[in-house]
This record gives C-alpha cells, sequence and structure tokens, in this order.
C-alpha cells in the first residue's frame, strides 16, 4: 500500500480527472488521421486510448508492430499539459529526448524549454530524471500522463531487466503519482503482474490483443558449424526474394563477416552495428528503407523503431537467449499483414554464448567474496583502490574473466561495501571505434585538439586499444589541459563514435577495509533466482528449436496466449517441411530411389525402438551406453532410467548420433540431458566408431 500521501496524491488525481472534462475518442480518432495519417486504429490501440482518455492507469501488450506507440503518442497530443515517455530510444513522431548523450548545460537548456511550456512530449532515459533535478522540474510543471516503453525492463523475471527501470516507482512519486500507462510487446502472465506491483498501478486495465501474428511462418534450420548457417542463409535469401531480409547475429565481428560473405554471394547486403559512424549508419538506414540493399545484417539494436512493411525474411543467424527477444526481433517481418518467413538457424554450441553471459551477469557467492577480499588487499590505509576488472582477475586463483569481476564490483557497489566516484581520479578506459582511415577523413585541421589527442592515445596503446586500454590522462603530453581539459575532448570523440571511454581508478574506495562482507545486505536468494530464470528462459529458447510440435502453439503457449493450438499449418514441422529446409543448399538432388516430400506432406513418424534391428556391433555399444548410464546414475544418486531410458540408449546406439542436435533428434534427449551428459555419451560413440573401423 502507498503512504497516506501517495493516496491522497491519487485522490486528487482522480478528483482533477472527475472535474476537467476529457477528450473524448472521436478528438483521437480525428488526430491519428491528420496527424499520422492512419484511417481507424489498429486491434488493441482503441481500448488502450480509450482507458488513458478515461484517466485509468494502463498496462498494453500489443505484438512487436501493432502499434504500441499510438497508445501514448496520440494520447499526449490531445491531453492538455506534458506526457513523458521513459524509452530506451526515441521513435515515432520528433520529440525530445533527455538521455546520456547530453551534458548537463543542455539538459538544463531542455528543461527550461519545458518550462515555458514548449515541450509537449518528451522522452527520458530512466537514469536522467536526477540530472539537473528532472524529476523535480517537471512536478512543478506537472505531468499529464507517464508512459513507460518497454515496461518488461522493470521486471526481474522480464527477458531484459534493467535496473535503471527499478526507479521508475520512484520517478512516480516524485512526480505526483501521475497516470501511467505501461507498453510492451513481450510479457509473460507473471512479467505482466511483476509490472504492475513495482510500477505501483492502480487496479490497472489490461489490455493484451494477443501474441499470434498469423502472417508469421516459423522455421528452424538445425547446423552444425558457421559454414553451414552460412550456406543456409544464402539459399534461404535466394528463396525468398520478395521485399527485404533483416538477418540478426549476435556480436559487431559476426555482422560485418556475415555481411562480406553475404556480397561474395552475390547477394546485396549491408552490415548496421553501433560500431559505424553516424554517416555510414544513415546510408546503410537509407539503403535498406529504399530497398536498395536486399539484406540488412545487424545486431539486435537494429529495428527499435524501424517500421518498413515489406520484410518477408527474418533470419537468426545465433538463436537468442531468450524467447521474448526472438518474438520481438522476428516480429519486425511481416509488418504490413501479409506473409513472412522467420528463421532460426540453430547450432547447440550458440546455448554457451548464453551461459557464459548468465554466469557473468549473476555472479557467485564465492567469487563475490573473493573480489572484495581482493579490493581489500590492494586498497591503501585510507581505503582508496583502483577498481580495474582486468587486474583484479588477474590477481585471483583459477580462471576468472574481466566480465565476471565486473558484475562481481557492481554488485557490491549496489550494497555499499565500495564506492566509486567517476568524477575524480586521471585514468580512465578508451577503446577505439573507428578505423585511421575514417580519423583522417573526418577529423581534420580544424580538429587539430581531438587529432592530437587520438594520436597521443595511440602512442599510449598502439593496436591494443582497439580492444581498450587503460589510461593516465594527466601523463598526456602538455597542450590538452590535463584530465579537465582532455575529457571534453574526449566526450566529443565518442559522440562522433570515433571511440568508448570511461573514468577508472583514482576515485575507487573500499567503504571500510575492516568491514566484513557479511555486514552488507546482499541478497544472495534474489541473485540465485535471476541466474536461475535467467538459464530457464534460456532452456525454453532451445526447447523452441528442438520442439517436433507447432512452433507457433510452442511460442503461444509460452506468453500463455489461448490461442495456442496444436496444429497452425504454417510452421516447419507441421507443414512436414523441417527435414528439408535443414537439408536445403546441402544436397539440392534427391539420391537415386529417393523421393522427395511435398509441402504439406507429413513427415513420416520415427520408428519405435521395437522396429529398430541391432547389428552385433551396436549391441557391443549398447552394452558400453548402459555402463556409461550406471555409472553417471552412481555418481548423481539416482536410479538409472533418470538419466536415460533403455529406448532412448538401443536408439542411440542404432543411429549412432555424431552431434549434440543429431542426440537432441532422439526420444527422450533434451536440452538439458544433452548439457549434462550429452558430451559423455557421444564421445563413447565416436571412440566405439573409431574402434571399429581400425
Amino acid at each position: 500500500m502507498r503512504p497516506s500521501d501517495d493516496a491522497r496524491a491519487t485522490d486528487e488525481r482522480h478528483a482533477l480527472a472527475m472535474t476537467t472534462p476529457r477528450p473524448t475518442l472521436d478528438e483521437a480518432r480525428a488526430l491519428l488521421r491528420a496527424r499520422f495519417g492512419f484511417p481507424e486504429f489498429r486491434p488493441g490501440q482503441e481500448r488502450a486510448v480509450t482507458s488513458v482518455l478515461a484517466g485509468r492507469d494502463t498496462l498494453v501488450v500489443l505484438p512487436t508492430g501493432g502499434g504500441k506507440s499510438i497508445c501514448y503518442q496520440v494520447p499526449a497530443m490531445v491531453l492538455p499539459g506534458l506526457t513523458v515517455v521513459v524509452s530506451p530510444t526515441t521513435r515515432g513522431i520528433p520529440a525530445t529526448f533527455v538521455n546520456s548523450t547530453l551534458t548537463s548545460g543542455e539538459v538544463d537548456e531542455l528543461m527550461m524549454r519545458v518550462m515555458r511550456r514548449e515541450v509537449k512530449l518528451l522522452y527520458v532515459a530512466p537514469e536522467r530524471f536526477d540530472v539537473g533535478s528532472v524529476a523535480e522540474r517537471l512536478r512543478e510543471v506537472g505531468v499529464s500522463l507517464l508512459a513507460i516503453d518497454e515496461a518488461h525492463c522493470i521486471s526481474e523475471w522480464g527477458h531484459d531487466f534493467r535496473p535503471s527501470y527499478l526507479r521508475i516507482a520512484q520517478v512516480r512519486e516524485r512526480l505526483g503519482w501521475p497516470q501511467t500507462v505501461a507498453l510492451t510487446a513481450t510479457a509473460t502472465p507473471h512479467v505482466r503482474q511483476d509490472i504492475a506491483r513495482q510500477l505501483r498501478l492502480e487496479n490497472p486495465e489490461t489490455i493484451i490483443t494477443g501474441f499470434d501474428r498469423q502472417n508469421l511462418r516459423y522455421h528452424v534450420v538445425p547446423t552444425r558449424s558457421d559454414a553451414e548457417k552460412d550456406a543456409a542463409l544464402a539459399g534461404i535469401l535466394r528463396d525468398h526474394q520478395e521485399g527485404v531480409a533483416i538477418v540478426y547475429a549476435a556480436t559487431r565481428r559476426n555482422v560485418e563477416k556475415i555481411a562480406r560473405t553475404l556480397e561474395d554471394a552475390g547477394i546485396a547486403a549491408a552490415a548496421y552495428h553501433a560500431g559505424l559512424d553516424d554517416a555510414h549508419r544513415h546510408e546503410v538506414q537509407d539503403a535498406f528503407m529504399s530497398g536498395r540493399v536486399r539484406a540488412i545484417v545487424a545486431t539486435n539494436a537494429f529495428g527499435m523503431g524501424i517500421d518498413k512493411a515489406n520484410v518477408r525474411v527474418v533470419v537468426h543467424h545465433a538463436m537468442p537467449g531468450t524467447l521474448e527477444a526472438y518474438y520481438q526481433e522476428a516480429g519486425r517481418a511481416g509488418r504490413d499483414g501479409q506473409p513472412a518467413e522467420v528463421y532460426l538457424l540453430h547450432a547447440f554450441p550458440d546455448r554457451f554464448t548464453h551461459e557464459f553471459f548468465i554466469k557473468g551477469t549473476h555472479p557467485e557467492r564465492a567469487l563475490v567474496e573473493k573480489v572484495y577480499d581482493r579490493a581489500r588487499k590492494m586498497a591503501d590505509r585510507t581505503g582508496a583502490v583502483s577498481l580495474e576488472p582486468g587486474a583484479i582477475a588477474a590477481a585471483l586463483p583459477g580462471k576468472v574473466s574481466d566480465r565476471e569481476v565486473e558484475s562481481a564490483l557492481r554488485l557490491l557497489i549496489q550494497v555499499g561495501a565500495l564506492r566509486s566516484d567517476p568524477e575524480s581520479g586521471s585514468r580512465v578506459f578508451v577503446r577505439l571505434l573507428a578505423t585511421a582511415d575514417r580519423i583522417k577523413r573526418e577529423v581534420g585541421a580544424d580538429r587539430a585538439l581531438e587529432l592530437g589527442l587520438l594520436r597521443a592515445l595511440w602512442r599510449v596503446g598502439g593496436d591494443a586499444l582497439y580492444d581498450g586500454v587503460p589510461v593516465d590522462l594527466g601523463g598526456l603530453p602538455p597542450g590538452f589541459g590535463g584530465p579537465v581539459g582532455a575529457m571534453p575532448l574526449l566526450a566529443e570523440l565518442e559522440r562522433g563514435q570515433f571511440l568508448e571511454w570511461h573514468r577508472l581508478g583514482g576515485g575507487d574506495h573500499v567503504t571500510d577495509p575492516r568491514r566484513p562482507l557479511s555486514a552488507y545486505p546482499l541478497d544472495w536468494a534474489a541473485i540465485e533466482r535471476r541466474r536461475k530464470n535467467d538459464l530457464s528462459k534460456l532452456d525454453a529458447m532451445q526447447q523452441y528449436a528442438y520442439a517436433t510440435g507447432c512452433r507457433r502453439g510452442f511460442v503461444l503457449r509460452y506468453f500463455g496466449d489461448p490461442a495456442a493450438g496444436k496444429d497452425c499449418g504454417g510452421c516447419d514441422n507441421c507443414l512436414g517441411t523441417h527435414d528439408a529446409t535443414r537439408r536445403q543448399k546441402t544436397a539440392t538432388t534427391p539420391k537415386p530411389g529417393e523421393k522427395r516430400r511435398v509441402r504439406g506432406e507429413r513427415r513420416p513418424a520415427k520408428p519405435e525402438p521395437s522396429e529398430l534391428v541391432a547389428s552385433p556391433a551396436d549391441a557391443r555399444l549398447l552394452e558400453r551406453l548402459r555402463a556409461l548410464r550406471t555409472s553417471i546414475a552412481r555418481e548423481e544418486h539416482v536410479p538409472a532410467y533418470v538419466v536415460f531410458a533403455d529406448r532412448t540408449l538401443l536408439e542411440i546406439a542404432v543411429r549412432r548420433p555424431k552431434s549434440p542436435f543429431a542426440l537432441g533428434e532422439i526420444r527422450g534427449v533434451g536440452p538439458t540431458k544433452i548439457d549434462k551428459y550429452g558430451e559423455r555419451f557421444l564421445e563413447l560413440v565416436r571412440t566405439s566408431d573409431e574402434t571399429e573401423a581400425a
């Protein structure tokens, strides 16, 4: 429950809503046509706008491409006063945006415009409400509507939990509890409840239009290597010539590599990621939007707010970490309502990348304790210490990554065991983004100081600058004005995306070197819950990749959509095209005597174990598999059938899978068992084959 002051603020808002004439739905429809050019609202939008215009807190769940932004942009234009949108990106109609790219002076200038009532719609990144007393000044102006975009980010159970979003409930209080609309495209029932609880929405109207994008056809292409993925990708793009395609890759490096591979294959493609300079990025965007580029290869940041109607194909070159992320990114296909294809190129090792990030994001208790102990030992008598993850990782026993140490440091800072003051000290971490050619082309004589700084940084770090190096600005040659003069130059170079940088060192302290870690409020249970939640989401994503039933139904059941059925008639499994898709471009002609399965024809059922005929060699392998199963069962103190059933072992012995995917095709083998036991059983199969061949 809110305190009495909060309740009074809510009562005042309700009383004002009762006495102030509210805009009508007819006014909203007229503005939709005049300002946005749409003849009518899409499904769900009208209900959402009606709820907002009625003064209710509202939770809106619309699928990607469903037009969530209209649900707050139209009310913003017809309601009196200011609408504040909490969002990671600006999109849609022109708007001002308070984010990390603005200096405090620029924030002040923008807030003066807000105070003069010159701004109708203001976007604010959640972490920027404290800069220049933004929240307090907004309360003075009066906020008619607070819109929370990507609201799933507030829930630790969501697929993109961002701690900065946890501040929004406090922001609502500081703004005087304005009417609030929260919007997301990807929220399970659990996450929806958590959003309402975290934001302290009052009896919110919940509007869900369903998650079913019936025009999308889902496919999974099993692969064993990047080369197979590249071949499958080229084949998919050749098979689907209509419209344009988006290809998602996990890293900038892979984006560049895949784009080159497609170009070499004669497919017009362009790379798009945050490392490109503004001019190049806009050029790529324009080429994609105009259709001059057949396919764009991008990290998942691409597409935020880009509403291109004729995307006919979306391909994920690697498996995302959650079904929410996959659904959201795949949903950028077919926004015109016409049929579109979405493909996942899946290899079992894709999982390991996500496990690495999950491990780094949620540090184990033992590691946090080691990092804290190391920081205390490294601190001087005043507690001052340099919290450089690389130096701490190198000083710890065993193999510990910088990312794991960074995560542990963040946690220790959050609970107050460490203090990091980014405004003090002269040491910075710099990573160069731009090539030498781009620097020569764009940093000319009129930017002599910036060019001189880049040269000085190169003398310090050399080629390693592209990976990132620590630099003491106090040790640079005279002429830059020391750290105070060099930091604005670094900020300017970062704005132009020539480099990335942040401060290090001098301002870091161990709060009390004599105080044990147990004295701080660390919620180990919550950390473990979040870790298990992330692993559970990863399991669901991989289960989707291995699913033998309807993929559309799998997605809808995950989101709790009652429209989920057993047969959609549109995914690879329901159409019986799964095996054909997997083999495309690697076996383009049938073998002698082999008949191609036509589209729509069901693929034959797998044989029952009783139908399998084991040769003497298979029988020998089966005995070895049983022995391995017994050994594992004893190690884990479980019955043997918990590891694998007899029929599963028989199928392994006869089919002799050589890869995790092939193992996953066998009944009784799912992603969890592949993860736990797969390599041991595959190794046994491989050694058996080698023994028989000798």
